[in-house]
């Protein structure tokens, strides 16, 4: 017997694919957001204060 097709199911199961590939790339551009902020935030020096790399090694 051929299968017969269930257009109202399958455009469901398109759908909420979609919906749940739509939902990962969001909280994968969150998460990339969150991430720089912070690391943005965190490897600039306050200022006025010398940057590791200025000081020649074993100046102390």
């Amino acid at each position: 017997m051929v299968f017969k097709p269930n257009y109202n199911h399958q455009r469901a199961e398109r759908d909420r694919a979609k919906a749940a590939k739509k939902e990962a790339k969001l909280r994968d551009r969150q998460d990339a957001r969150r991430t720089e902020e912070q690391g943005g935030e965190a490897a600039a020096p306050p200022s006025g204060a010398p940057a590791a790399s200025d000081e020649p090694p074993g100046a102390a």
